[in-house]
């Protein structure tokens, strides 16, 4: 698919770019040169492929779903700098 100037100059006002007149033959070619590469990506066979979503085969692993309050408030709170009933102190940022 080949682009003119015209199309490239469209294209970059619906981008928001601006692109100098001395530049739109340039970059037109630039642009149906990948537009020619996707098309050839189109031509192949990819019947009997399934979708991945990594080129590595693996299964990820599966932890229990369970409801837990987390355990660990004690840990926590001991690196905070205050604290107090079970929260943390924060200076105050708004009046």
């Amino acid at each position: 698919m080949a682009l003119d100037k015209a199309t490239v100059a469209r294209i970059a006002t619906l981008a928001r770019i601006k692109v100098p007149e001395s530049e739109l033959e340039q970059l037109a070619g630039e642009l149906s040169h990948i537009l020619t590469w996707i098309e050839q990506l189109g031509e192949v066979d990819t019947d009997g492929v399934e979708p991945m979503a990594s080129v590595a085969e693996m299964t990820l692993p599966m932890r229990a779903d369970r409801v837990s309050d987390g355990g660990g408030r004690d840990k926590i709170l001991a690196n905070a700098p205050q604290q107090a009933h079970g929260f943390f102190l924060v200076p105050k940022v708004v009046e």
